[in-house]
């Protein structure tokens, strides 16, 4: 391992880890990540590329704007049907 690879290493491994709430939604052909306290919005054909497409999207929200004022969470998620009686 040269130096700077050994110090990139280190870095990352001192890096902090965040916490965020993303909720993946099926819309025509594709699975579309949203990361709820950031607004970032990302997507994929399958499941699991709509996750990896927005891990990288935040990634690199937060590489742009920094992390100082980004919220995170750490509080508990819950999801439950929500039905609004609508006059059409």
């Amino acid at each position: 391992m040269t130096k700077s690879e050994k110090g990139a290493y280190m870095a990352k491994a001192k890096a902090a880890t965040r916490r965020f709430t993303a909720v993946i939604t099926k819309e025509d052909k594709w699975f579309v990540g949203h990361c709820v306290e950031l607004g970032v919005v990302s997507q994929g054909k399958t499941i699991e590329e709509a996750q990896v497409n927005l891990k990288e999207a935040v990634e690199l929200y937060i590489e742009s704007f920094g992390a100082d004022d980004v919220p995170g969470s750490n509080s508990e998620v819950m999801f439950y049907p929500l039905e609004i009686a609508v006059n059409a």
